[in-house]
């Protein structure tokens, strides 16, 4: 498929662009003409940009733990350097980490999962503001979780990914006069990614399908598409917003 130029010339950092929905957004944005850097936790960096290649897919890379604040701005300010500037950031690092009902949850891996999906949004946010401009975006990756409260288990996730859609809208208004839009994107159920094999037994994933309209799960590319519009130099009146990417599964 050939993908239009919509992104040429624009530069972007994607977190957890090494595997699922990051790297498809990496491989879309590519596609479209930007320049990306992704970061990654659970793989070498190295062995991302190399994968890449093969593809015939041009990446930089870092590894990157987005639960250290000093990490991130060290990171962010060294991609952008070596990118020449930066137009776009997608928040899309984070996870579920374990299920685990709030009755008995320890103190522990609350603080690690708001760690992870959160204060991870807000330290990425803040070290890629240093070097956005007008026309700037940031996309932030919450989850159909934040609005229908998830499934079980899965409590805090779904109370983070709903802290990160309120961050969007107040981070929208904060930098709007700078020229620079911030958006959520709120996917459902995305197959072939790492959550859904590790947290989503296949009979609770064909539960779900049976109730998505559209009649499919979603697909890392589906999300892709979402992000490249928002990406957009002229995307620039639409902020503040969560976009629903789940087969009319739910509707905010």
């Amino acid at each position: 498929m050939t993908i239009p130029q919509t992104l040429t010339g624009r530069r972007v950092i994607i977190t957890g662009g090494g595997v699922g929905i990051g790297r498809a957004i990496a491989e879309r944005f590519v596609g479209a003409g930007a320049t990306v850097s992704v970061t990654t936790h659970s793989r070498s960096a190295e062995e991302v940009v190399a994968e890449a290649a093969r593809q015939g897919i041009t990446l930089l890379g870092a590894r990157l733990d987005v639960t250290d604040s000093a990490a991130v701005t060290r990171v962010v300010d060294d991609l952008a350097a070596r990118m020449g500037g930066l137009d776009v950031v997608v928040n899309n690092a984070g996870g579920l980490v374990a299920r685990h009902p709030l009755a008995s949850m320890s103190d522990e891996h609350w603080d690690a999962v708001w760690k992870l999906n959160v204060s991870s949004v807000f330290y990425v946010s803040r070290a890629a503001l240093r070097h956005l401009g007008e026309g700037g975006r940031v996309i932030n990756i919450s989850s159909l979780a934040g609005a229908n409260g998830g499934s079980g288990g899965a409590g805090v996730y779904a109370t983070s990914k709903a802290a990160v859609d309120g961050f969007t809208r107040t981070l929208a208004k904060e930098v709007a006069a700078a020229g620079i839009t911030v958006n959520s994107i709120a996917p459902g159920l995305i197959l072939e990614t790492p959550f859904h094999e590790t947290f989503t037994p296949v009979a609770d994933q064909e539960k779900a399908i049976a109730g998505i309209p559209v009649g499919r799960a979603g697909l890392p590319a589906d999300v892709a598409c979402a992000a490249e519009h928002l990406a957009r130099s002229d995307s620039g009146f639409t902020t503040g917003a969560v976009l629903d990417v789940n087969g009319g599964a739910y509707f905010s």
